[in-house]
């Protein structure tokens, strides 16, 4: 979900609110597929199809109507909100009797064996208190996750990904080459909510259920995992970025989970740590900066200052 996000406001400069929709879009196609008996694997790519089209009515909606590209968002967010409940036929579903990816990926990783030693490993450092559910489904998400943001990095190093990354940097200069740039905007937030439609859909599966409201606030989620990746591990090169963003989504979940431990705070307060986290994610770099640059200029004038007293000390003599 954060690679998407990034995809769209980073690499296409698009501030697009349709994730909180469609996020829930990949949830309510997964899993009604599934209720329906539907294998579980084919209902998450569908979610992504299902995704990627939410997206190019945005890119269209932007690009062909001349919409402002907030507006855009919020327009197709809104629509989702009634069309996920259109294909749930209900406001969730349950999967509670259901099999899931998840659970059948599960089901491979138990038959290898494997958890015994995982855990006894787990133990032998005191974290047994901290123990995934289940191992299977820890690298499975590893997996999924690495194997996403290869594929990311790959596509914009591709002729189309660097015309997508041209387009975000500076539409009018690619658009003085002739080039499409409404194709690669509508194609930019096309992926970009395909993948967050695809991690909707494994977190309905991972939940067991899909919910109309279980997208309110993914676009700060998003967010938030982009900011703070980038200022903790740098952008200095596609693949660096990408890992950052990753890397970001991590750490907003510790610093999350972490909060919460706070006896004042409440399971509700979430979307409040949320905003708090974004807000110093996004002021804290800036103050240091600040912070920097007024070391640096007193630095400067020291030396200025000091340079005049020789200067003057040698005239005297």
């Amino acid at each position: 979900m954060a690679l998407g996000v990034y995809l769209s406001f980073r690499v296409l400069d698009f501030p697009d609110l349709t994730v909180d929709g469609s996020f829930v879009t990949g949830a309510a196609v997964a899993a009604i597929l599934i209720f329906n008996g539907y294998n579980p694997f084919l209902a998450t790519i569908l979610a992504f199809i299902a995704g990627f089209l939410a997206g190019c009515v945005t890119g269209i909606l932007h690009t062909k109507g001349k919409i402002n590209p907030l507006l855009s968002g919020i327009l197709m967010m809104i629509a989702l909100y009634s069309i996920n409940i259109r294909i749930m036929g209900k406001p969730n579903v349950a999967l509670l009797n259901q099999e899931s990816s998840l659970d059948v990926v599960s089901g491979w990783w138990d038959s290898l064996g494997l958890n015994e030693p995982f855990n006894a490993l787990y133990n032998m450092v005191g974290w047994e208190g901290y123990l995934p559910s289940t191992w299977g489904i820890f690298f499975f998400m590893i997996v999924v996750t690495f194997f996403i943001k290869w594929l990311t990095d790959r596509f914009l190093k591709t002729e189309v990904g660097l015309a997508i990354r041209a387009t975000g940097n500076n539409k009018k200069m690619i658009r003085s080459f002739s080039a499409n740039t409404d194709l690669f905007i509508i194609l930019g937030l096309g992926l970009s909510n395909a993948l967050v439609a695809f991690s909707g859909a494994l977190i309905a599966q991972l939940t067991s259920f899909a919910d109309v409201g279980m997208g309110i606030g993914m676009i700060i989620i998003g967010l938030a995992s982009v900011i703070i990746g980038e200022a903790l591990f740098g952008t200095k090169s596609i693949a660096r970025t990408t890992l950052a963003v990753v890397g970001g989504a991590i750490v907003y979940r510790i610093v999350v989970t972490v909060a919460l431990q706070a006896e004042f705070l409440e399971a509700s307060d979430m979307k409040l740590v949320t905003a708090c986290i974004v807000i110093i994610a996004l002021v804290l770099p800036k103050v240091i900066d600040n912070y920097k640059s007024r070391q640096l200029k007193k630095k400067k004038n020291a030396e200025r200052m000091a340079a005049v007293q020789m200067a003057s000390a040698g005239k005297d003599e």
